[in-house]
């Protein structure tokens, strides 16, 4: 089975306020250089999709309704959500904050009545929409949820997977983007049909050898990949756009540092992790784009050490008279388990680890704007949400060679998060 929350980010702010239903509703940034998080389906009906720029956006709908992202909240709907899944499967993957594959064996109900469940559970506790797809492999499954939108459910059983397969477009297959696809149409390949009908070594001609076998087992409606219950996070980060360019000494800087050091210390400690490298990413306004990364002596969990690690990095980035569009700060090498600690001498038995955990709890009981470090009152709470942007730019999950670095200047000694 593949479960998928429709429009889930602008399903969230349509819930929350009552007076967004129906009305077409986009997540993201606001300014100039905002970009689409997610989009309802009445703006949809505009031609407004995520990645899209909001300039774009607002020309397409006049009356589009801009929010900014609440990642906060989208993460603990999104738990309660995974928490439903789970009640209805021991194997459930969770593949983003809003989507996840379950696999069924075992499970003493039919697939349509336990989707059927399962949709009314999300329905009722969490007033969203969930469409659901259920197959005899992951690849028809989430082909079926993506037929089934919005707020469908569409079970193709082992024998109904050829007919359900062939008058799809070729486009709809895992790994055919533009590239792919424009090849494709070249030779008339433009359905699943139609590669399925296409020998392996005419497509291994086409698009390569590695993606013609890809092809043609998709085509068929083969896939072996299992359920895996749970990924291991590899690494977390945000990233942040400012409305203007910015010049390299700035405090608002700073201030963007410390929020995102914020951001990724309460997810490592909610997941029970700890990060060794810390990165800092830089868009220059000539949308040159560098990197530079720091692995520390020992695992850490707080604001305070990753703040005192990205600054100096962001210092040994950045050229004198430099302006900045964007900056992003990652932790990678994430390890589970506590975060072992070793006082030094004369060092205070309560300090930093105490401090960021009581704010934990503040934070988990009265909301992220209860308790913040000082540095942050005086921002607006759309400014104060750093983690919007994340989406803009995700080539940071892989690896790309060695960070390319830019001129240096003198490192500044970093500031403390009070």
């Amino acid at each position: 089975m593949h479960a998928d929350l429709d429009a889930f980010y602008a399903a969230v702010e349509q819930r929350r306020r009552p007076e967004l239903k129906g009305r077409p509703v986009a997540v993201g940034g606001a300014g100039p250089r905002g970009v689409v998080m997610s989009a309802s389906y009445e703006a949809r009906a505009y031609g407004v999709g995520g990645g899209m720029p909001t300039v774009r956006a607002r020309r397409l709908c006049p009356e589009l309704v801009m929010v900014p992202p609440d990642m906060d909240e989208y993460a603990v709907v999104s738990a309660n959500v995974m928490a439903v899944l789970h009640s209805f499967a021991r194997r459930v993957e969770p593949v983003s904050m809003d989507e996840a594959y379950l696999d069924l064996a075992g499970v003493g109900i039919k697939p349509r009545a336990l989707a059927e469940l399962l949709r009314g559970r999300v329905r009722d506790e969490q007033d969203l929409a969930l469409s659901v797809g259920v197959g005899p492999n992951k690849l028809v499954a989430k082909l079926a949820s993506v037929a089934a939108k919005p707020d469908g459910l569409l079970v193709v059983a082992a024998d109904e997977v050829e007919a359900f397969l062939r008058p799809l477009a070729a486009n709809r297959l895992p790994g055919v983007g533009p590239k792919t696809a424009d090849a494709l149409t070249r030779f008339g390949l433009l359905t699943v049909g139609d590669l399925a009908d296409t020998p392996r070594d005419t497509l291994r001609r086409i698009v390569g050898a590695a993606a013609g076998d890809l092809l043609t087992a998709s085509a068929r409606g083969e896939d072996p990949r299992p359920v895996v219950p749970q990924r291991a996070e590899r690494s977390l980060g945000g990233e942040r756009t400012f409305p203007a360019d910015v010049s390299g000494d700035h405090e608002v800087i700073h201030t963007t540092l410390l929020g995102l050091a914020g951001q990724n210390a309460a997810r490592l400690r909610a997941g029970g992790l700890a990060a060794r490298t810390v990165t800092v990413k830089v868009r220059f306004a000539d949308l040159r784009t560098v990197t530079r990364s720091r692995t520390l002596p020992e695992p850490v969990d707080l604001a305070h050490d990753i703040f005192a690690a990205a600054v100096p990095l962001f210092a040994g980035l950045v050229p004198a008279r430099a302006r900045i569009r964007l900056v992003g700060l990652r932790v990678e090498g994430l390890d589970g388990g506590a975060r072992p600690t070793q006082l030094a001498l004369g060092e205070r038995e309560v300090g930093w680890a105490e401090l960021e955990r009581t704010m934990d709890r503040v934070q988990a009981k009265f909301g992220a704007a209860a308790v913040r470090p000082a540095s942050l009152i005086t921002r607006s709470p759309q400014a104060g949400n750093f983690s919007g942007a994340e989406v803009v730019d995700r080539s940071e999950r892989r690896g790309h060679g060695r960070p390319q670095r830019a001129t240096a200047h003198a490192p500044r000694q970093p500031k403390s998060p009070g």
